[in-house]
C-alpha cells in the first residue's frame, strides 16, 4: 500500500472510503474528526496507527468490495485489539465515488499553519527548507542576499528579499515562530531587537553561549525587560552534542519548533523601559 499525506489538494479519481473518528472516550491516540481515506493501493492520512488503524484499513478494504455504503464501528482500545490505550472509539466509514466527494463537507485546514520565519538563506537556512515540505508551519525564508534566496526554488517556501531585514519585522505577524541565523551578528542583534517588540510564539538565535551573553547584555542594555529577552533560545534546537552539521542542526532545530507548537504558549511583550 501506498501511504500519502491527506490534504485538500489530492485527487484520486476511484472509489474510496473515508473513515472519521466520530466519538472518542479515555485515552485514545486520535481525536474527533480525524479523517483516513482508504482505497485498494493507496492510504491517505492516518488515525494514530496500530492495530486499531489495521482494523479499520482492513475493514474499508472489505466495503469496496461490497455494496455497503456506510459503517459504523465502536472499537475498545483494549487486549482485544492488541492495544492499551484503554479507551474507546467510534468510527464511521463511508464508500465514495472519488477523494473529492469523500472530502466535500470535510475542512481539512481548520487548524490554520503557524507562520515560521527564517532569517538567513545560508547553510543552516536552506537545510532548513528542504525538511520543512510536509510539516505544518507557513514557512518564510528571509535575507538581505538575493544569490542565496535564488539557490532553491521549493513551492512551500515563501522567499523575501530585505536588504534591511530587521526593518520588515514589525510587519510580520505576532504570534509566530522566527529563527535567525543571518551571515552578520550586528543583523541577529537588530532581528532579535525588532521581534522582542511583537507577541512571539519562539524565537531562536543560532550561537554559542558567549553569543548569548553578549547579545543578551546588549538587549536589556537596550531597554528590553530581563524575563523577556531569557525567552530568547541560544544556542536554538534541542541538544545534539557538538555538531556542526547543517543538516543535523536544521533537524534539531524543527523537532524543537515542533515541540513548542504542540504546546503553544506565545511571550507577550513587556512594555520597554526609557533609555537614557
Amino acid at each position: 500500500m501506498k501511504l500519502i499525506k491527506l490534504t485538500n489538494e489530492i485527487s484520486f479519481k476511484d472509489k474510496i472510503v473515508k473513515a472519521k473518528i466520530i466519538n472518542v472516550k479515555g485515552s485514545s491516540p486520535n481525536k474527533v474528526d480525524d479523517i483516513i481515506l482508504i482505497s485498494n493501493g493507496t492510504i491517505f492520512g492516518t488515525i494514530g496507527g496500530g492495530n486499531l488503524e489495521y482494523l479499520i484499513i482492513e475493514e474499508a478494504k472489505n466495503i469496496l468490495k461490497s455494496k455497503i455504503k456506510t459503517k459504523i464501528l465502536n472499537i475498545p482500545l483494549g487486549p482485544g485489539i492488541g492495544q492499551c490505550c484503554g479507551g474507546y472509539v467510534q468510527i464511521k466509514l463511508s464508500l465514495h465515488k472519488n477523494s473529492s466527494d469523500a472530502l466535500k463537507n470535510e475542512n481539512l485546514n481548520k487548524d490554520k499553519s503557524s507562520n515560521l520565519y527564517i532569517f538567513g538563506a545560508g547553510h543552516i537556512g536552506q537545510a532548513l527548507i528542504t525538511k520543512l515540505k510536509n510539516i505544518n508551519f507557513n514557512t518564510f525564508l528571509i535575507d538581505s542576499r538575493e544569490d542565496f534566496l535564488k539557490m532553491t526554488n521549493i513551492n512551500n517556501i515563501n522567499y523575501l528579499l530585505s536588504k534591511k531585514p530587521w526593518e520588515i519585522v514589525a510587519r510580520l505577524k505576532d504570534k509566530s515562530f522566527f529563527v535567525v541565523l543571518t551571515h552578520s551578528h550586528d543583523y541577529d542583534l537588530k532581528i532579535l531587537n525588532e521581534v522582542l517588540k511583537k507577541d512571539f510564539i519562539f524565537l531562536g538565535l543560532i550561537g554559542s553561549k558567549t553569543k548569548k551573553n553578549r547579545f543578551f547584555k546588549r538587549l536589556i542594555d537596550n531597554g528590553h525587560h530581563k524575563s523577556l529577552v531569557e525567552n530568547i533560545e541560544c544556542p536554538i534546537g534541542i541538544n545534539i552534542g557538538n555538531s556542526k552539521d547543517p543538516d543535523e542542526i536544521a533537524f534539531s532545530i524543527i523537532t524543537r519548533i515542533i515541540s513548542i507548537k504542540n504546546n503553544l504558549k506565545v511571550i507577550k511583550n513587556k512594555k520597554i523601559k526609557e533609555v537614557i
